[in-house]
């Protein structure tokens, strides 16, 4: 006779009940457990040549029978009330076979619960300690009964060997649940390490397409708008002036096209290639879902590739505002790993509309310098001192902070404030390049 596994708590998260707590419900399994106890009880005394009488072995099997159907919820109460039951009927007469057995359901239930008690002590000590004590009881009354000691050695230790067996049995299956609870309850934290892991990627990803986003629509709309008013203060005097400003325009809106659909392939489905590649049609190509990719069609960039070798591009862009712009560059460039170019590329960039839109400078200049193992970025004009954004603190405008979280995410530093004493605002970033030897 073996007693239901309890439950424990699934990997999905879904909770059941602990592995050892106890249960007030009495189940089908409680009643299966009780009937085979009143069935064996009887069985095993007719089988034994025993006394089966309606006053003897049936109400002894049917007391031990209800009391089964409590054992989850007293265990310890179940198995003495058990014991003393037997005790009685033997020592009274009633009965005349079985000590151990009659109550084997007993026996496992408490030996394979963890926590019958209060904290600390297993059932299983439990089971032993009233195992001893009833075989002992046993002994001493089958030999003050008269009953030769061979007799006695064979009846107390066929019972005690069946006992050794029922607690054996107890304990695998105790260890067997503890086993999978453990496993469930590995699983259920691998599976919310890996959903916050997923969380963090997320978020970082979130976090990387907003600074993409604002720093390219920031820069093209700075630039755009300087060339728009260019074009309309121009138009009538100087239609040639107002052409240039218009084409400085239009280039700078399909370079800001190119990086917002790179963004875009980011965020689409891996396996959907479809929908409008054309600069023009990045906007309704975001859902459309019309066909296939074609098998010529070269693969999409994973990020715009904006990165040191265009910052001579960056900087004309600039000066087509007015701006005067003086680029200095030492070491080789080139080497810087795509990471760090783009970075160092955003810092300018950013640094450089910040200084259009808000310092009313004249002047700007910018120093970009590989060696010593790290890529080196220097940005100061000659403006007001104060871009629109506040100064090196955690706060700051979007522009500042996504610059900051670039350069620290790559390992390095980062400083912006007024560039005291000589006026202006100057932007430092330091980016580190592993391995690089100059």
């Amino acid at each position: 006779m073996t007693a239901d596994p309890t439950t424990t708590t699934t990997p999905t998260g879904r909770p059941r009940a602990a592995v050892d707590a106890p249960s007030a419900r009495v189940t089908g399994a409680d009643w299966a457990v009780s009937a085979v106890t009143v069935i064996a009880v009887c069985a095993g005394t007719a089988l034994l040549d025993g006394r089966l009488d309606p006053g003897g072995a049936l109400p002894l099997a049917l007391q031990l029978g209800l009391l089964l159907l409590v054992r989850r919820r007293w265990p310890i109460a179940v198995l003495l009330l058990g014991v003393q039951a037997v005790i009685v009927f033997r020592s009274s007469g009633l009965t005349d076979v079985g000590w151990v057995w009659p109550v084997t359901a007993a026996y496992f239930t408490l030996a394979a619960t963890g926590r019958p008690g209060p904290p600390g002590r297993p059932g299983l000590p439990w089971a032993i300690g009233v195992g001893l004590v009833e075989l002992g009881f046993a002994a001493a009354w089958e030999a003050s009964a008269g009953a030769a000691p061979r007799t006695v050695l064979a009846s107390t230790g066929a019972e005690a060997l069946w006992l050794a067996l029922v607690l054996a049995v107890a304990a695998a299956h105790r260890d067997r649940r503890r086993w999978r609870a453990e496993v469930d309850a590995g699983m259920l934290r691998a599976a919310r390490e890996q959903d916050a892991e997923a969380r963090r990627r997320i978020a970082e990803a979130r976090l990387q397409i907003a600074r993409e986003l604002h720093d390219v629509v920031a820069h093209t709309l700075t630039v755009v708008g300087v060339q728009l008013r260019v074009a309309g203060e121009a138009l009538d005097d100087s239609p040639d002036e107002a052409r240039t400003a218009l084409a400085t325009a239009q280039r700078v809106r399909k370079d800001a096209v190119n990086d917002l659909r790179s963004l875009i392939d980011v965020l689409r489905d891996p396996d959907d290639g479809s929908g409008d590649r054309s600069g023009d049609g990045i906007v309704s190509g975001i859902g459309d879902r019309r066909g296939a990719v074609p098998a010529t069609r070269p693969p999409a960039r994973l990020a715009p590739q904006a990165g040191l070798d265009d910052l001579e591009a960056l900087v004309d862009r600039i000066r087509s505002t007015g701006l005067d712009v003086r680029l200095e560059t030492s070491g080789e460039l080139s080497r810087a790993p795509a990471p760090a170019s783009l970075a160092a590329y955003r810092v300018v960039q950013e640094s450089l509309t910040n200084t259009v839109r808000h310092a009313g400078a004249a002047r700007a200049t910018v120093r970009v310098l590989l060696t010593g193992g790290a890529l080196h970025v220097h940005v100061v004009d000659n403006g007001a001192g104060d871009t629109g954004a506040q100064t090196d603190q955690e706060g700051g405008g979007h522009g500042l902070r996504g610059m900051r979280e670039r350069v620290r995410a790559l390992g390095g530093t980062f400083e912006a404030g007024p560039d005291r004493p000589r006026g202006g605002y100057a932007v430092r970033a330091e980016l580190p390049v592993p391995g690089f030897r100059p």
